[in-house]
């Protein structure tokens, strides 16, 4: 069976409604993800999924959420070959370059301990409208193709 988890910071909410919207998404599919606050996760927890999504929200100027950085920080020291990943969530366009800074680190300290990425990274302006729901659909449907493909032993696509 396909382990799965969203795990998700959220101090507005917005990124409580991404996590529930993507879970929504999963159900479509006849799969389980369920949510986790990502001040709980370590990378153990990670280490024994398929799948993992990191829905974090970016604090001040680009900074980490208080809640994801210790994950952040051990991830550093970890390799996780096996996994997929994928990261989304929302932001606010007035803070400028920092905008959903959080979801780009996040992607890329992921793939750095060699994980697979299975989609792009999906950031948000503030709440979800409807070109937001197209994105996350569409992040979905690609991470479970990247599932796919792993299952099957193709090849799995890399996203940049």
């Amino acid at each position: 069976m396909t382990k799965i988890a969203i795990y998700y910071a959220s101090l507005t909410g917005n990124n409580e409604e991404v996590a529930e919207f993507l879970a929504t998404e999963f159900a479509r599919y006849g799969l389980k993800a369920p949510l986790t606050n990502l001040e709980s996760v370590t990378v153990d927890d990670l280490a024994a999924l398929d799948l993992a999504i990191i829905v974090p929200y970016t604090y001040g100027e680009g900074d980490l959420p208080e809640e994801g950085i210790d994950l952040f920080n051990d991830l550093e020291a970890i390799k996780l070959p096996h996994l997929i990943f994928g990261v989304a969530g929302s932001g606010d366009t007035c803070y400028g370059a920092t905008f959903c800074q959080a979801v780009n680190r996040f992607n890329a300290r992921l793939a750095s301990t060699g994980a697979i990425q299975g989609s792009r990274p999906v950031c948000i302006d503030l709440r979800i409208e409807h070109q937001d729901c197209v994105a996350l659909k569409g992040f979905v449907a690609d991470l479970i193709q990247t599932l796919k493909e792993a299952d099957t032993g193709e090849k799995a696509p890399h996203f940049n």
